[in-house]
């Protein structure tokens, strides 16, 4: 393919004078890499095998989840899961988090119900990450199951159902301490739900007040920030909960603010002319910490991989110009089963950084200042300046430095990975 990588030479070439032009604008372009650097970002397991897991037990259509494509060669067992994403993380510059669902647990080939999960169902997913020296992050799996009855779980009016996932919620938060202490870094546990109902409820009230006392249930047993974070993520609406979805913006945003919990803002959850980016400084004067999961939804939530967009650039922009990283767990949401799997994971997770990257190089004192004084004329002028600034020969000295492809120069080692193990899958 077009788009050959430079060699060294040119790359710290070019980077010079990038960084020169930087300078001019008061920018220290050697600081901002040291910054990115430290950024980690959580890859999503579910793009590896199209949000299979390894239950085995039901369909994931009719739960809120649906995934399009059938691209050959996705992982079918989690040696195969954590090998695409072993060669995903070799071509992504920086050190990075893994983002599991429960329903990836190993068992052994036995059954093992998700109210009975435990850390040792977990343990190689634990010994892999110590080994990439990464974190893990979790997540209940409260889809794909037998026990979703009628697209509810923790909100069902069956207390024996409810009961049922809530003792799932129970065990995970416990799975999610286990991984931040055998890490040595927090993991981020956290909660979506499906329910809703796909035409007008008459009882909106009911459905929330059982969400609400059963997550009360789950998070009534504290566990140290050392080891777990909990989180909260809301949605608009979800296939089969067109019309009501229990667990909405306003709900979660009022019970993260009354308990102290992490809010997830997925980019994906919104109605499509809303952007997450306006949402985090409001959210920030009222949550400890900010979980994001950073998606692309095409007219709904359809959970496309991310790429550098405007909307990308903006939320990357006000984590910075905020002051928010370190307050904000970065973790990625989609799943495109058109493409080959592990060139999803690079692009996106590529194109967060970027995005990253971008914001960083900003000369936010310069704008600030003049914002601060009344010359908007000078602030729009300098933002239009910014946008061909040469970020492209910064991006591809970071890359350099990490021992990564710079250009287009991954998919090489994409392709050879597909023609030597992908192809061969059945």
């Amino acid at each position: 393919m077009s788009g050959k990588s430079m060699n060294a030479r040119q790359i710290q070439a070019a980077y010079k004078l990038a960084a020169e032009r930087y300078a001019e604008f008061g920018v220290d372009v050697e600081a901002a890499l040291r910054r990115l650097a430290k950024i980690p970002v959580s890859l999503n397991c579910w793009q590896g095998d199209d949000v299979g897991g390894f239950e085995n037990i039901g369909a994931q259509f009719g739960s809120g989840i649906a995934v399009t494509g059938s691209y050959p060669g996705k992982a079918r067992t989690p040696d195969e899961l954590r090998a695409d994403a072993d060669k995903a993380l070799s071509l992504i510059p920086g050190k990075h988090r893994f983002n599991l669902h429960a329903f990836y647990a190993e068992t052994g080939g036995k059954k093992v119900e998700r109210d009975e999960l435990e850390p040792a169902h977990f343990k190689n997913w634990i010994a892999w990450a110590k080994a990439n020296k990464m974190g893990l992050d979790f997540n209940p799996t409260y889809f794909s199951h037998p026990k979703l009855v009628d697209g509810m779980s923790l909100a069902h009016p069956d207390k024996s159902i409810r009961q049922f996932w809530i003792d799932h919620g129970i065990v995970c938060r416990k799975i999610g301490a286990a991984m931040g202490k055998a890490l040595g870094t927090p993991c981020v546990t956290n909660v979506w739900v499906p329910d809703g109902y796909k035409d007008t409820p008459v009882d909106r009230k009911g459905p929330r007040e059982r969400l609400a006392n059963s997550l009360d249930a789950i998070f009534s047993k504290p566990i140290s920030p050392k080891y777990n974070l909990d989180a909260v993520e809301p949605k608009l609406f979800g296939i089969g909960s067109e019309s009501y979805v229990v667990g909405s913006h306003e709900f979660y945003l009022g019970y993260a603010i009354k308990n102290k919990k992490l809010i997830c803002l997925d980019a994906g959850h919104f109605h499509p002319t809303e952007s997450i980016s306006d949402k985090i400084s409001s959210m920030m004067q009222w949550v400890p910490e900010l979980l994001l999961h950073v998606s692309r939804g095409v007219r709904w939530d359809s959970d496309h991989v991310v790429i550098l967009s405007d909307e990308l650039e903006a939320i990357a922009q006000e984590l910075v110009r905020g002051g928010y990283l370190g307050r904000t767990h970065i973790g990625l949401d989609f799943f495109d089963a058109s493409i080959n799997r592990v060139a999803a994971w690079t692009i996106g997770t590529r194109s967060m950084i970027k995005a990253l990257l971008l914001a960083l190089v900003e000369p936010i004192s310069t704008l600030k200042k003049l914002e601060a004084d009344g010359d908007l004329t000078g602030r729009l002028a300098l933002l239009e300046e910014t946008k061909t600034l040469p970020h492209g020969a910064v991006w591809d000295y970071y890359c350099l430095k990490a021992g990564v492809p710079d250009g287009c120069g991954w998919m090489k080692e994409v392709k050879n990975y597909e023609q030597a193990v992908l192809s061969k899958r059945a």
